[in-house]
């Protein structure tokens, strides 16, 4: 039987969702107007008054909020309530520029915790669960999200955070988790550690694995769940709109429902900012309509992805967003070619006598760019001859050009000879960038 953390709004009619989001809306707009002079001047620029948006169709009228937005307006620009109404500050990590610095009232963070208490009830977890949670705590919201969400659950929460595998691993057994939250790679490194430690997942009680804070394949959410033995559920969010919890997996598994009632999402064409149908890929945008501390209007994620509002099996009348095919900043023009790293992940999972481990090396040799993906091969095949590593190449090399429609250079690596990562996966390296 589906379980909902809240029916009443996660089934309610498209009609009553509809109103609540436009009286959000309006509210909204008129506060950030008032309240944050950057929002003010780019409204008056764009000729926009708070009155003009009445409805959700009204949306289209304001201009984007983009990362450098954020950036320019460093740390508090943004803020459309005081500071002593800020009770938390968490940050993205900065490794491109100026950290992002996100503001939560009191409110926020119970919106927030409800939002996660959402996705935790869909997949199935309850007060009698404990969650092991191995995301990352500090300024990083992923594990001060989930923790606080599992506690709303009444869940038993272990904070182990990141770091020391063999530990986290000697708590899931002895402490009796029964789900876990980490990065995809992460959850593929613990269970590459607990092999080599001698156990297997009859070891271990867990049941329920929330993945998220990097894109991932169908095919690692095979062998997670396969290496673990655990229902893998895909969990979606940003610093910038809230954190973890914008978005989540119910029982089909089909997409990931959107929490309407506080965030509006739209896909846009990333080049020209048309706002495109459901169904047709794009970039997506989300309105925080709930948020009091840092409302963001209609915030240009970089993520790639394609909504759908369509009848789903679990009863949620919420919109389904498909997993995103990557961030538009992560996405790599080679030769012409759009290349997302998680389309090579795809590839090399779904062939089989490879790791999940890769790495894509790209350079640029006589004005000619050049992509090398370097591949740890799996134990067993490392003990094979020349040749029949030769032909797994070859395979490789046959499966990657007709997936991305670019020839590249396959390199099969010894095991264990890539980088592991506690956090975010890096899967590129862009020497063309130096």
């Amino acid at each position: 039987m589906e379980r909902y953390w809240d029916k009443s709004i996660e089934c309610a009619p498209l009609h009553e969702l509809r109103s609540l989001q436009s009286f959000r809306l309006s509210q909204t707009v008129r506060r950030v107007y008032e309240n944050v002079p950057y929002y003010r001047q780019r409204m008056d620029e764009a000729g926009v008054k708070p009155e003009d948006i009445v409805s959700v169709k009204d949306l289209h009228k304001l201009p984007f909020t983009c990362k450098q937005d954020l950036r320019d307006t460093y740390p508090y620009g943004l803020f459309a309530v005081g500071m002593d109404k800020v009770v938390r500050l968490h940050a993205s990590s900065g490794t491109t520029g100026k950290q992002i610095v996100v503001g939560y009232t009191k409110n926020d963070l119970n919106t927030w915790e409800e939002c996660c208490a959402r996705a935790l009830t869909a997949f199935g977890c309850d007060n009698t669960d404990f969650m092991h949670v191995s995301y990352g705590y500090g300024l990083f919201t992923g594990g001060l999200g989930m923790h606080y969400g599992a506690e709303h659950v009444g869940m038993t929460v272990i904070p182990v955070s990141v770091g020391n595998t063999k530990r986290q691993i000697t708590v899931i057994k002895d402490f009796g988790s029964t789900a876990i939250c980490c990065t995809p790679s992460y959850a593929l490194h613990l269970a590459e550690t607990m092999e080599e430690m001698g156990l297997t997942k009859d070891d271990i009680n867990l049941k329920v694995g929330v993945f998220g804070a990097e894109p991932w394949t169908e095919e690692m959410r095979t062998q997670i769940q396969d290496k673990l033995g655990i229902k893998a559920y895909d969990i979606y969010g940003l610093s910038e709109v809230i954190g973890p919890g914008v978005a989540y997996e119910c029982s089909a598994q089909t997409g990931m429902h959107i929490n309407e009632d506080n965030f509006i999402p739209e896909i846009i064409d990333p080049d020209t900012g048309e706002v495109l149908p459901d169904g047709v890929q794009g970039e997506l945008v989300f309105t925080c309509i709930t948020k009091e501390a840092f409302p963001l209007i209609r915030y240009r994620t970089r993520d790639i992805a394609v909504l759908k509002r369509e009848k789903c099996s679990c009863g949620r009348t919420f919109i389904k967003m498909m997993k995103p095919a990557g961030r538009s900043d992560d996405m790599l023009i080679i030769r012409g070619v759009n290349v997302f790293p998680s389309q090579v992940e795809s590839v090399l999972l779904s062939l089989g006598n490879t790791s999940p481990y890769y790495q894509l090396i790209v350079d640029r040799v006589n004005n000619s760019d050049t992509l090398e993906i370097q591949v740890e091969i799996s134990p067993e095949m490392f003990s094979d001859t020349v040749r029949s590593i030769e032909d797994q190449e070859s395979i490789i090399r046959a499966a990657v050009e007709s997936t991305l429609g670019i020839a590249a250079k396959i390199k099969l690596v010894e095991p264990k000879s890539l980088q592991r990562f506690e956090g975010k996966a890096v899967h590129v390296i862009d020497k063309r960038k130096k």
